[in-house]
């Protein structure tokens, strides 16, 4: 007895209504659906970014594979058309279109790595 007041064991507070553990639960449920699509949507954006990774992998292997038979090529004493094409400047005459760009400004780097040597 501290003061004139009896100290009752147990816990402090009012206890939760039913009710309170309902919307409790429901909180909780719904907690759970907005997770599983968050999840949802991280994994449809990490398989995208997988599959613009692999058609990025697979369009170098394509570049590298030409690089390679153009090396064959010159190691033989042959001079690929493509290449004549770009020591030329003359772009319109390059096959393959698939990494124009790419080829022009490797062949611009070319150019000048070869004009510096």
């Amino acid at each position: 007895m501290v003061g004139g007041k009896v100290k009752k064991p147990g816990k402090r507070g009012r206890k939760p209504a039913k009710i309170d553990l309902k919307a409790k639960l429901e909180r909780s449920r719904q907690s759970a659906r907005e997770c599983r699509a968050r999840k949802k949507l991280r994994y449809q954006y990490l398989e995208e970014l997988v599959s613009s990774k692999e058609r990025a992998i697979c369009a170098l292997r394509e570049e590298l594979e030409m690089y390679k038979q153009w090396c064959s090529a010159m190691d033989q004493g042959k001079i690929p058309s493509e290449i004549k094409a770009l020591l030329t400047g003359d772009d319109q005459k390059i096959p393959q279109g698939g990494s124009s760009t790419k080829m022009s400004k490797n062949g611009k780097n070319n150019i000048s790595n070869g004009q510096s040597g």
